[in-house]
């Protein structure tokens, strides 16, 4: 299982953004001061209010429109479904394509940013067409 934790200005904002996109809240660890966003059976996004995260770090927290602190890749089914939640992103509260889309025949991929500034790139990948590629292949479509 994987819990991805990440420090939120607004928890209901953020709250709100990631049922948007398609988390469901696990209100037994949830609380005012997080939020358990349910991503699959195995990966979980712990919203936790600035106050709440710096109990775990003695670290500032990162001001994510100034620095990357992460980039998630998230695995979709199809193009329309980057192309889906990366809109819904844009609508929901965050920043659709913070940068220019990636499109390599056999690899499809957009980027958003939640409300908070954490990168998000949904990614598509027809791993048949990949499988094929040779490594000479695959970094002259990266180019």
């Amino acid at each position: 299982m994987i819990f991805v934790n990440l420090p939120v200005a607004d928890l209901t904002a953020a709250t709100d953004f990631y049922l948007a996109i398609g988390c469901t809240k696990n209100d037994q660890f949830s609380n005012e001061r997080a939020s358990c966003m349910v991503w699959s059976d195995s990966i979980f996004f712990m919203l936790l209010t600035h106050e709440f995260y710096s109990t775990f770090t003695d670290k500032p927290i990162a001001d994510n429109a100034k620095a990357s602190a992460m980039l998630l890749a998230l695995s979709r089914d199809s193009r329309a479904d980057v192309d889906a939640i990366t809109e819904t992103a844009g609508k929901a509260g965050g920043t659709a394509d913070v940068r220019p889309i990636q499109d390599m025949g056999f690899m499809y991929s957009r980027t958003f940013a939640d409300p908070d500034g954490n990168v998000f790139e949904p990614m598509w990948m027809d791993m048949a067409a990949a499988a094929n590629m040779s490594e000479e292949e695959f970094h002259m479509k990266e180019a």
